[in-house]
């Protein structure tokens, strides 16, 4: 199997092209420094982890924004420590602020020229659209959240983007599905059907950090560390 093989790359946005993990634990500064002692990084990110998960289980229609406030609510009350509402709010609102990885915007561009793009995300429209203006290209498709009312990894997030997809004429084994997340993403991704490219962006950390333990990974057809390393390995396919 190649890269070269596939004609639709379908990505997932938040850990894998959006560094989420850093956004957020920017964003919760205020709340964990009121947090005695403050908890480690990873602590952090897997009791957001925790919430987060649930939340999309309870809530599958709320746009992911207005979740992002209630888990922030969430761990404000795990934490023991009292926070109005608006500081919530603010938190969801911070999505727009969650940087790129800084490979992120030049591979796609590369990819743009030999690839449809398209994203399968967690979020809702408005916050994404902010997103894509930090990822500097146009994807050919979007699915979010909102548009489908449940959240990955609900098989009901592939089976929409499929046939969404099909209905443009690309077939199944025309489309790679490339993400971060073992449990977001490549688990669901197996179930459909579909080959899967692994951006294993915390290879150097280990743990699963704001995503959950999928339990048994996930199999995957090409791993990498880096967007960046995916366009590597695809120009070398293509003789440099």
């Amino acid at each position: 199997m190649r890269l070269r093989d596939f004609k639709v790359l379908t990505f997932d946005c938040y850990g894998t092209l959006i560094d989420w993990e850093t956004g957020m634990i920017d964003a919760l500064r205020p709340l964990v420094a009121r947090r005695r002692p403050p908890p480690p990084r990873d602590a952090i990110l897997e009791a957001h982890a925790r919430h987060e998960s649930a939340q999309q289980r309870w809530t599958p229609t709320m746009r992911y924004r207005d979740l992002l406030a209630v888990v922030h609510k969430r761990l404000a009350e795990a934490w023991d420590v009292s926070i109005p509402w608006a500081d919530s709010v603010a938190y969801g609102s911070s999505i727009a602020d969650w940087p790129a990885f800084s490979d992120s915007a030049v591979a796609l561009n590369y990819l743009k020229s030999h690839f449809k793009l398209v994203i399968l995300s967690n979020v809702d429209n408005e916050s994404f659209a902010a997103s894509n203006r930090r990822l500097g290209v146009e994807f050919d498709a979007v699915f979010t959240a909102e548009d489908i009312g449940s959240y990955k990894p609900n098989p009901r997030n592939f089976e929409y983007m499929l046939e969404k997809l099909a209905a443009r004429g690309i077939a199944k084994g025309a489309i790679l599905h490339v993400a971060e997340s073992l449990f977001h993403d490549h688990g669901p991704a197996n179930q459909a059907g579909l080959a899967s490219c692994w951006i294993h962006r915390r290879h150097a950390q280990g743990g699963f950090g704001a995503t959950m333990n999928p339990g048994a990974t996930p199999r995957h057809d090409f791993r990498f560390t880096s967007m960046a390393e995916l366009v590597a390995a695809h120009s070398a396919e293509a003789g440099g």
